[in-house]
């Protein structure tokens, strides 16, 4: 019985040596949920590059809104979903940012957006940072508006800015509505009606009390100008002097500047013009802040490289 006993435990001793040897020896067991290839293998982040070559800049890229005030060395990601800065009626090609709809500059970073789901409901957001995107606050410019075509926002100064956009298009009628903020972004206001249904090609302010707006995107005759001399409280049509041999030939204004005493605005063709290759565009003065244009001259158009 003894003989039996150290038998049996000289064989399980050598079942527990050959046991060990072989645990040492074999493949490393991996969980099944570790070897799929779309987890251990995740696609890279594309490396981050400008839309230009400028310091301050953007991208869209990884489905996301990044600036940079170095040329692309660092990076800050503005907290918008980036669909929402193409909502609306006109979204653009959505490889870049639609013209007009942000300010990118060494004081100012703003981006303008509507989130919502219907026009009821659809609020337009002014999302901006004042130390280079360290930091971002948020301004609402309406709790409702219809889906946006146009879109501009600018600021004349740190306190005084404007936005101007236009929705509920049907055919060659849209509402449009301009307004202000004197806080920098934090609160808007918006401005009188300006009495037309007319689709907008652009718009802007010069100073605290005046601004401008223009019509007629889809073949227009003649220019059909509005400007306000009183912050917005009231708007007025302008008149633009066209000569009778430019009738019918400039036909869209754009936004004025200051120049010395007076107020020069262009006059360009509009979208069909075939003038002088259709780029002439007229240069026209106003000596009473914006009332009344008279002609000045022919202005050719910069060539570019």
């Amino acid at each position: 019985m003894k003989n039996i006993i150290q038998v049996l435990s000289f064989m399980m001793l050598v079942g527990l040596i050959i046991g060990i040897y072989f645990y040492q020896n074999q493949d490393p067991i991996t969980p099944p949920h570790l070897n799929q290839p779309n987890e251990l293998e995740q696609p890279q982040p594309e490396s981050l590059q400008p839309v230009d070559n400028h310091a301050i800049s953007y991208t869209l890229q990884n489905n996301e809104l990044n600036i940079t005030y170095n040329k692309g060395k660092d990076w800050l990601r503005v907290p918008i979903e980036k669909d929402l800065l193409f909502e609306g009626e006109y979204s653009g090609n959505k490889q870049e940012l639609i013209d007009g709809s942000y300010i990118l500059t060494e004081n100012r970073a703003a981006f303008l957006y509507s989130e919502g789901f219907n026009w009821e409901s659809k609020r337009i957001l002014l999302k901006y940072s004042l130390d280079q995107g360290k930091t971002w606050l948020d301004g609402v410019v309406t709790e409702s508006f219809p889906d946006m075509r146009f879109r501009k926002v600018d600021f004349i100064n740190d306190q005084f800015g404007y936005v101007i956009i236009s929705g509920g298009r049907t055919m060659s009628s849209e509402y449009s509505l301009a307004f202000l903020t004197h806080d920098g972004g934090k609160s808007w206001k918006a401005t009188a009606d300006f009495g037309t249904m007319r689709l907008i090609s652009d718009g802007g302010f010069i100073d605290k009390t005046t601004g401008f707006l223009s019509f007629g995107t889809i073949n227009p005759e003649e220019p059909d100008f509005y400007v306000t001399q009183d912050g917005g409280n009231t708007w007025g049509k302008a008149i633009i002097n066209i000569p009778e041999q430019y009738d019918r030939i400039f036909v869209t204004a754009e936004i004025p500047v200051k120049e010395g005493d007076h107020l020069a605005v262009l006059v360009n063709q509009g979208p069909n013009g075939d003038y002088e290759g259709g780029k002439v565009k007229g240069k026209f003065i106003s000596n009473d802040n914006g009332l009344t244009w008279e002609f000045s001259m022919e202005v050719q158009p910069i060539e570019t490289e």
